[in-house]
């Protein structure tokens, strides 16, 4: 039976967009609820707050993503056409092309030759695509999956914060929600970090720093002028 390898860059579509979606939902949304208690809101006007954060928040990050990683694909599809293009009227000179590319990968000429040509003999367009576009299957873009990600993660993750406002009191919730998003936005570091390959306490440390200046930033915008800023 074939040995079947699994690479952590074939978890880079969805992993991108979820990763983004999470942590935008996590700092946005308790960016925005702490900026509201902190400007003395009600706890119902907090919760308001947060669930319309999170609503537009999730469609946003959705359409964006969609939008996005459309135009990727659509500048994929271009190339493939222009590819295939060259391919149906200069046959020859994609061979030399190919042989060039794998020339420079360090085979000597007899031999790249070959292999450009057994390759293009088997499936010329995804020959080039993949070792002259850079294009493979796996790291292909897949807009519906990555805005699907995106919003799901964005909720979940703006949820989180919306669940303290409902079981903290007024009087802590400032400080309640900031210190558990950050926990949050710590563990999903490390978690993206994790699957990544990279040291989870650099992925922990990156995205607590960077919530914590969000949180910062709205919980004073807040207390000085009594507007909640998202």
């Amino acid at each position: 039976m074939p040995h079947r390898e699994r690479h952590r860059t074939e978890r880079i579509g969805w992993l991108r967009a979820a990763v983004l979606g999470a942590n935008d939902g996590i700092v946005s949304t308790a960016s925005l609820v702490v900026g509201v208690a902190a400007s003395q809101a009600a706890q119902s006007d907090v919760l308001v707050a947060g669930v319309a954060g999170l609503v537009a928040g999730a469609l946003s990050m959705a359409a964006g993503e969609y939008v996005s990683v459309s135009s990727q694909a659509d500048t994929e599809r271009a190339d493939l056409a222009r590819e295939r293009g060259e391919l149906a009227t200069d046959l020859p000179s994609e061979v030399n092309e190919l042989t060039g590319i794998y020339e420079r990968r360090g085979l000597d000429t007899q031999l790249a030759r070959q292999v450009a040509e057994q390759l293009m003999a088997h499936d010329a367009l995804a020959a080039h695509a993949r070792d002259e576009l850079g294009m493979t299957e796996e790291l292909a873009a897949r807009p519906l999956q990555a805005a699907v990600a995106s919003a799901a993660t964005f909720a979940i993750g703006a949820a989180l914060p919306i669940a303290m406002v409902v079981i903290t009191p007024p009087t802590r919730m400032v400080l309640v929600v900031s210190a558990t998003s950050l926990l949050f936005l710590a563990g999903l570091g490390a978690l993206a970090g994790g699957a990544g390959g990279a040291s989870p306490w650099v992925g922990a440390g990156r995205v607590a720093f960077w919530g914590a200046l969000a949180m910062a930033a709205t919980a004073a915008v807040g207390s000085l002028f009594g507007t909640a800023v998202a």
